[in-house]
């Protein structure tokens, strides 16, 4: 592993340029203004902490104003035409698109990932406004007769009404729009409250929406230091109708129990243990490469990075020495410098957990093949590591790692390898290498995962459903899942008139 050298490709201008340009208030009903009591947050650089940025932080008043222009928007924005939404929507994939080299550096500048990762967000953020956007014209219901022929049954959506968007920090573009597209295309209005991490990106997107045409109230903004202090007040209001969160299994638990008061829709989408199952008839080279591709996007800070590497005995020792060489090639620096493959990770905090992590398994008789420790220097960098002989019971493996830590163990059967997959309260992706198309089939019916990676190391798409089972969440985003999440179902039963007449 090397380090990057320090000349930016970005000129320290053009950052100075893009961050005076982002809103620092709270967007509530179409305006953008300061907190109630005048409260502020600082929003940090990763690789080198200093500030980037100070942004309002709203309170629990400036949350519950949020959700009274939601509630008063609500009304007229579901009557709205759905070829209107659909064409906001498109509008906001083409600006997004046009300005993907903000926000792609907006992104690297508040997360850390690399600028090239950064774009790579921006395509896939963008599609699920373009998805969204074709969808909100095809939110079926139904007209048929009731099996005995006296009623006529008719069933039509409805938008579920004013939602509470909580996004995490780790996708700060795509998780904003993968929340506020359906929402918009099924004619729900919201309070989008982004990670105090990394809420830049999203006060840029809610201007873009705005750009894009939406309507003052449908879409509504409270960046906070207090996460606490925006939601607990919104979830015990009857007002709103629906919450969608991505983040933790533990704060998602706390949501649903305060969404449990009021009866509100949930949709969650929670921690990951991801397995990557390698079996011996593998193409090895290929496996490598989705590996680093299922681990090292986002530096490992994904919920369906590549977790657990349960790798056929036969192969282990192979797959290890390639996978290790190609970990240790990797360079880590600045996301804006032009050799960085590797970025920090969010905070002082990520790092020490994941080197305690790494700790504990060498602790345990894990030999570090690659990597092992932090970079000195400023930022929160962790060097990329493989680790070998990792023992079944170690807590690496137990728990999500949220970096670039790959730890390798081995398994004799196919069976072995399901029940190891299988020993997490996690259910959300899963990774499976193999030649044998039967094999796939026989593995994704056992094990208990929400998505399936077959000889893939990226799988999230906007036009599939994005979600997992178990501890992993509830509900799906993407796809034609994805508005449903969004609609209630109406039922109403019509007398047939030619019953009537017999």
């Amino acid at each position: 592993m090397t380090v990057s050298a320090i000349t930016p490709a970005i000129s320290p201008e053009r950052e100075a340029f893009l961050l005076a340009s982002v809103p620092t208030g709270l967007l509530i009903n179409g305006q953008w203004r300061d907190a109630s009591d005048g409260g502020t947050f600082d929003v940090h650089d990763p690789a080198t902490g200093e500030v980037l940025a100070t942004l309002a932080s709203a309170t629990s008043e400036d949350a519950l104003a949020a959700l009274d222009a939601a509630d008063k928007a609500q009304a007229a924005w579901a009557r709205t035409a759905p070829r209107e939404r659909a064409e906001i929507l498109r509008r906001a994939f083409d600006l997004v698109t046009e300005r993907a080299e903000d926000f792609a550096l907006l992104m690297t500048l508040e997360m850390g990932k690399p600028l090239a990762e950064a774009r790579g967000e921006v395509a896939y953020g963008a599609e699920f406004l373009r998805w969204f956007s074709e969808e909100t014209v095809r939110d079926y219901g139904r007209y048929l007769t009731t099996p005995e022929g006296r009623n006529k049954i008719l069933v039509q959506k409805k938008p579920v009404g004013p939602c509470l968007l909580i996004t995490p920090w780790n996708f700060p573009l795509a998780m904003a729009t993968r929340k506020v597209a359906p929402a918009v295309a099924a004619g729900c209005t919201m309070v989008l409250k982004p990670a105090k991490l990394t809420p830049l990106t999203a006060q840029l997107f809610a201007k873009t929406m705005l750009d894009a045409g939406l309507p003052a109230g449908v879409l509504n903004v409270v960046a906070s230091s207090s996460a606490a202090g925006i939601s607990g007040p919104l979830l015990a209001d009857s007002r709103l109708r629906k919450v969608s969160f991505t983040g933790s299994t533990p704060v998602g638990k706390r949501l649903m129990a305060d969404a449990a008061q009021n009866v509100l829709r949930t949709s969650m989408e929670l921690g990951g243990n991801a397995p990557f199952i390698v079996f011996e008839d593998a193409d090895l080279d290929a496996a490598v490469e989705g590996a680093m591709a299922a681990k090292m996007r986002n530096m490992g800070e994904a919920c369906t990075a590549a977790n657990r590497f349960l790798v056929q005995a036969s192969v282990a020792q192979e797959f290890t020495r390639k996978f290790a060489a190609a970990m240790g090639a990797l360079t880590t620096g600045r996301g804006t410098e032009p050799d960085t493959t590797v970025g920090p990770l969010i905070d002082a905090g990520a790092r020490d957990d994941v080197h305690a992590l790494v700790t504990a398994a060498v602790d345990a008789g894990a030999t570090a093949v690659t990597g092992g420790s932090p970079v000195d220097g400023p930022g929160y960098f962790y060097r990329p590591t493989v680790l070998a002989n990792v023992p079944n019971d170690a807590e690496i493996l137990r728990q999500e790692i949220f970096g670039p830590v790959a730890p390798v163990t081995t398994f004799a059967t196919e069976e072995d390898a399901i029940r190891l997959a299988n020993a997490t309260e996690y259910g959300l992706a899963s990774y499976v290498y193999s030649r044998d198309f039967n094999r796939l089939l026989r593995v994704a019916e056992q094990i208990e995962f929400g998505m399936v990676g077959f000889n893939a190391g990226v799988i999230s798409n906007a036009a599939a459903p994005f979600g997992g089972v178990k501890q992993s969440g509830l509900g799906r985003e993407g796809g034609s899942e994805g508005i449903a999440e969004y609609t209630t179902t109406q039922y109403i039963g019509i007398a047939d008139p030619w019953a009537a007449k017999g």
